[in-house]
């Protein structure tokens, strides 16, 4: 049971190596940039807040230097970038979540890939 796990996980962390890597080919790509997405890019997302942002990982707060990337992110811009293929490894409605959690105002209504932001609870 525990190679499984252990197995499961480095299965995950190369999945999420290569979503970082697809994010950054994609908007360099589609000139897709910090200039366009002001602040934290998506694999920065990706890489400060995965523990957080992953769809398959318990709820986990948010670390100090997460928040300090989603304090950064232009999330209306970055929102925009969801496909379903990053949407494997990064939840759109965690992302949103977690931006919350760390003081972010996210408009309710708000596209994000798949998922439509509701008004806070």
């Amino acid at each position: 049971m525990a190679i499984r796990g252990i197995i499961s996980t480095r299965f995950l962390a190369l999945e999420l190596f290569v979503v970082v890597i697809g994010i950054n080919m994609f908007c360099n790509f589609h000139g897709v940039n910090a200039q366009f997405c002001q602040g934290a890019a998506l694999s920065e997302i990706a890489t400060i807040c995965s523990k957080s942002v992953m769809p398959s990982a318990p709820v986990t707060p948010p670390s100090p230097e997460c928040c300090s990337a989603m304090k950064l992110a232009d999330l209306p811009c970055l929102c925009k970038l969801f496909t379903k293929e990053i949407e494997r490894v990064l939840s759109p409605e965690k992302v949103i979540n977690v931006a919350r959690t760390c003081g972010v105002t996210v408009p309710a209504g708000l596209q994000c890939g798949s998922y439509k932001v509701p008004p806070r609870a």
